[in-house]
């Protein structure tokens, strides 16, 4: 089976993929797929002409992968009050950047879109996450079960995540 992983390169996941005997399709891995990815600027992705150009190549690159994908597995955003847990190189490695909110954004909801199993990860914040993180993936890769991923909404943040009173007043006061 071929899986897809956003954000592309959370070397946290890819090696699982390969392990479990699956193809990781990645973007960024052109020789790979012996150049045989269409740049085709004429996707099927409605973008308003106002859609940032960095946006527009990230979906371009992915596009020509989301028809191959037979699977996909999302970890979501980093919580705002994250303290790390490694060195800023070692998270990047680990769990990838998302590149730009809006590009991993709409590559989520392109992603959701498609008929195939998803995979929605909760960024990991401890060390009993990511063993966790690590289970769940490798429980997916066996049978494809979308029902083992975390229970995120449309911004992959917990749905049971609450503010306090106070956060929610510095919101609405820093909003002016």
């Amino acid at each position: 089976m071929n899986v897809i992983v956003i954000p592309d390169g959370a070397m946290i996941i890819v090696p699982l993929i390969e392990k479990n005997g699956h193809t990781y399709l990645s973007p960024t891995n052109f020789s790979k797929y012996n150049n045989e990815l269409n740049l085709n600027p004429d996707f099927k992705v409605n973008m308003s002409s106002e859609t940032p150009s960095g946006v527009r190549g990230r979906i371009s690159l992915l596009m020509p992968l989301l028809d191959k994908a037979d699977a996909a597995i999302i970890l979501g955003r980093r919580p705002a009050n994250y303290e790390p847990m490694y060195d800023v190189l070692n998270e990047l490695i680990l769990f990838c950047g998302n590149g730009c909110n809006n590009a991993h954004s709409l590559a989520v909801n392109i992603v959701g879109q498609l008929n195939i199993p998803v995979l929605r990860l909760a960024y990991p914040t401890t060390r009993d996450e990511i063993i966790n993180l690590i289970d769940k993936v490798n429980l997916f890769l066996k049978d494809f079960d979308s029902s083992i991923g975390d229970d995120l909404d449309a911004d992959l943040k917990n749905k049971n995540e609450k503010i306090s009173l106070d956060e929610f007043e510095k919101i609405i006061y820093n909003s002016y």
